[in-house]
């Protein structure tokens, strides 16, 4: 239904995943509010379609302690002036885009001042200090998640919820073009190819890059005609990747690639990455993976006792089973690492029984997440009388 009421969304997006979630939303939301007014803090998404950044994005996206606490003083003005801005012009509703430290406290706040809220993108409150539930449900009227999962969990703790799926399933075909891929990016289309992603983040390369190199060295030597690819985010994680490579005691040839993670993966026969959203994009290309990770020992033995899920990996949390392999800490060796690669590139009926999982878990996250969340925080106004 198309209302001509001008309608105000305040919206807060503290990154670029945000970013573009906020300009999906924007986009269906003007779709029933033609007359529409948008404004907060967005990035450059956003602001094509028609956002007013009050500041820009970049002030928000800080990550790592040490940066936080040198930019807090900053981060504390702009919140402030976000919510001098709203009680002075309240909007209809005030939508926060995960960077759930920084909109969730500016969520409360309006919501104590009579303006409806909403949070789009679920902490990962399911897996670890669940008792932050407490402080959600006085922040939203509404909390919109990606996976089912988490929409189970909120409602188990009565606060309201809507589940829209994911706009990576919308996105990302349901049947990937492996070859078409494989030529894009210059390799041999009938040899089988390994992606290798040992994460975004300097850290996580420091920790993981030699571990998946040596398995990836191990798999090679059984199966001469494996290629090897690894994407990296950044021109930095390039330079420290090959730093990595040149530093192996035996010469290992691999394709290295500035870039196109998804491009690399579709091209794949098999994954072998650490845990995070890519395991979700490996799932939604229908790509068997292998999921690798390794912490400090102190932050393994914290971390080990404040998660409350079973697994790691999404495909794993999104079946409700083990799915692809999880090797943590002691577990990831180069060998363990290497035989479950293996494993997944000589198994055919294997191959077959994950894409027909990951397929039908891939159908439930196609759920035109932008229109879902857009008529979820329509129906809110509704019922809120707004």
């Amino acid at each position: 239904m198309i209302s001509q009421s001008k309608r105000t969304f305040g919206i807060i997006a503290g990154e670029a995943s945000g970013d573009i979630l906020g300009a999906g939303l924007i986009r269906s939301l003007r779709r029933r509010y033609p007359n529409a007014r948008f404004v907060g803090i967005g990035g450059e998404e956003m602001v094509a379609e028609g956002f007013h950044s009050l500041v820009p994005m970049e002030r928000l996206s800080v990550m790592g302690l040490v940066e936080v606490l040198g930019r807090i003083s900053e981060l504390f003005r702009i919140r402030a002036r976000l919510l001098d801005y709203f009680f002075t012009t309240p909007p209809d509703v005030v939508i926060g885009i995960d960077s759930p430290d920084f909109t969730l406290a500016i969520e409360r706040r309006c919501r104590e001042a009579g303006i409806p809220s909403v949070h789009y993108v679920s902490p990962s409150v399911w897996a670890w200090r669940q008792k932050r539930i407490f402080k959600i449900a006085k922040s939203v009227d509404l909390m919109l998640t990606l996976f089912p999962f988490e929409a189970r969990f909120y409602e188990e703790h009565q606060v309201p919820v809507a589940f829209v799926g994911h706009p990576l399933a919308d996105r990302i075909p349901m049947e990937p073009d492996t070859l078409a891929m494989r030529v894009s990016l210059g390799m041999n289309p009938e040899a089988p190819v390994l992606a290798v992603l040992p994460g975004s983040r300097a850290g996580e390369v420091e920790r993981l890059g030699t571990l998946f190199l040596e398995a990836s060295r191990w798999i090679q030597e059984k199966r001469p005609d494996l290629q090897l690819v690894i994407p990296c985010v950044n021109r930095e994680r390039e330079k420290q990747v090959r730093a990595l490579v040149d530093a192996l005691a035996v010469k290992l040839p691999v394709t290295i690639v500035r870039g196109r993670s998804r491009d690399v993966m579709a091209a794949s026969d098999v994954v072998l990455l650490a845990s995070g959203t890519a395991t979700l994009e490996a799932m939604l290309l229908k790509k068997p993976m292998v999921v690798g990770y390794r912490l400090s020992g102190f932050s393994y033995a914290l971390v080990s006792r404040l998660v409350k899920v079973p697994h790691v990996a999404l495909p794993n949390l999104l079946a409700r089973q083990p799915l692809v392999p999880e090797l943590l800490q002691d577990a990831a060796t180069p060998e363990s690492l290497g035989a479950a690669v293996l494993e997944r590139l000589e198994n055919t009926d294997e191959r077959v029984r994950l894409k027909g999982a990951f397929t039908e878990l891939h159908q439930t996250l196609r759920q035109d997440a932008d229109e879902k969340a857009a008529q979820a925080i329509s129906d809110l106004l509704e019922n809120t009388g707004r």
